[in-house]
């Protein structure tokens, strides 16, 4: 046992010496089993074909905000306040709902393409030529649980990779000291960790939470990023030895996709002690721009910390990097009070996000979505409430080589569902890709038998949306 040890350590010493090192070979092995050209699984991949956007970010208002009284203004509502509904409701709904309500706040029109904004939303509102509008998105899941999974996953049922792994598996990462995909205070509920998780794809393409939607922006982080007992050093020669366990393990067994994953997230866990928390620390940042962000503001704080970190970590070159509003906008009663400190809490932050990256020049190529689980009935629920809508709502996109200033499809006159140039879940994910320069065809894992992608068997790019 003492002489296997000895071996061990010489053969160790020897390739390290040599400047060969079991990191290389570990990561050729990964590389055979992933069917990777690269020895770096999250290493930078050339797209399907020239590619609108380089990364992602996506701000996430969970709990479905209401399109009829933020982006999707319907002049016929406000006239037949209070009136029934002129056609049928969905077959299936998740409560019951009255008559029609009135949106309680003003739309005006704003910039040089008059594009319609509640008064909830007047620092985004200042954006609207930078703003690429879908307002005929629709699903077919009626609970926050499925709808969640279906916008993260593409599948309202059973566990699939999330957008942001399948994003990651395609392009690699442009920094391979960072995770090349992070979610940034997730949610733990409606589904989990399912709507950042790899799925079947290899775990280090799995999405790397940053605290949680219980932890406040100012104190999360990564968890055990750092070592205060064991120097880098030593650090460096206990991973090398497990390495090697785990290679000669791994050489004993056919492909195994998730040890090979093990192994590669041992050596990004170690690389990122460098990178994460320089990322991380935003006192450097000037005090404008902390006030830009509203960081000076209770209300704006927590929220514009996301933002803020979303910016940096995009500029560092990760690839898709997630902000959750959690779990606010689901008001069934209260609207008009919580949609607008919902809204107070998120609007200011929004609009810095776009104003930093334009300045930045980051803008163009870096693709910005907003969007809910779902949107809200036209319909009243109990005295002043909304139920959920999942058959026609408003996202919005910016940059990443989306129209600036436009807006596709339409909901019928009361915005209860898509009517014109419908888009489905499905097609939005085919256009993410798209713009990314990825075909949504192409990009497929095989698992089980058969082949699987983001959006099934369905999806169509919505092409009209590309500037």
């Amino acid at each position: 046992m003492e002489s296997n040890f000895v071996s061990r350590r010489t053969r160790r010493a020897f390739l390290r010496d040599g400047s060969v090192g079991f990191g290389s070979l570990a990561l050729a092995g990964l590389a055979r089993g992933f069917g990777l050209a690269s020895e770096n699984p999250l290493a930078a991949r050339s797209p399907h074909f020239a590619p609108r956007a380089k990364r992602v970010i996506f701000l996430f208002m969970h709990g479905g905000p209401s399109q009829i009284d933020t982006f999707d203004y319907k002049p016929l509502l406000e006239r037949d306040d209070g009136k029934p509904l002129p056609f049928e409701k969905p077959r299936i709904q998740f409560a019951q709902t009255g008559n029609l309500m009135k949106s309680p706040w003003k739309f005006r029109q704003y910039g040089e393409s008059g594009q319609w904004v509640s008064e909830l939303f007047p620092h985004v509102a200042e954006h609207v030529d930078e703003l690429c509008f879908i307002k005929s998105l629709h699903g077919t899941n009626e609970a926050h649980g499925g709808a969640l999974l279906a916008l993260h996953t593409g599948s309202a049922t059973f566990v699939r990779p999330s957008m942001g792994s399948w994003v990651l598996y395609g392009l690699g990462s442009e920094n391979e000291n960072l995770p090349g995909f992070i979610s940034i205070c997730p949610t733990l509920g409606h589904g989990g960790v399912n709507n950042w998780s790899s799925a079947f794809l290899p775990g280090i393409y799995q999405g790397a939470p940053i605290g949680n939607a219980s932890v406040p922006a100012k104190q999360a982080g990564f968890a055990h990023l750092t070592n205060q007992e064991i120097d880098p050093r030593l650090q460096r020669e206990q991973l090398d030895l497990l390495r090697e366990i785990n290679s000669e393990h791994a050489e004993r067994r056919a492909a195994d996709a998730a040890l090979e994953a093990r192994i590669a997230s041992y050596e990004l866990a170690f690389r990122m002690q460098t990178e994460a928390p320089g990322v991380m620390d935003s006192s450097g940042e000037s005090p404008e721009t902390l006030k830009l962000y509203g960081i000076d503001d209770p209300t704006t704080e927590n929220f514009g910390r996301q933002c803020l970190l979303a910016r940096r970590f995009a500029e560092a070159g990760v690839r898709f990097v997630q902000c959750s509003h959690s779990y606010k906008w689901d008001q069934h009663e209260k609207l008009r009070e919580l949609h607008t400190s919902n809204a107070r809490e998120v609007d200011r932050p929004i609009a810095a996000l776009l104003t930093d990256l334009k300045a930045r020049g980051l803008l163009d190529d870096t693709l910005v979505i907003w969007a809910g689980e779902f949107g809200r009935t036209p319909t009243v629920q109990g005295s002043d409430g909304r139920d959920h809508n999942p058959h026609g709502f408003t996202v919005w996109l910016a940059g990443g080589g989306t129209k600036r200033g436009f807006s596709y499809g339409e909901t019928d006159d009361y915005g209860f569902y898509a009517a014109r140039d419908r888009v489905h879940v499905h097609d939005f994910h085919a256009t993410l890709l798209a713009l990314l320069g990825l075909d949504h065809e192409r990009l497929t894992y095989r698992y089980a038998g058969r082949d699987f992608r983001l959006t099934d068997v369905a999806g169509h790019v919505v092409e009209p949306i590309f500037a």
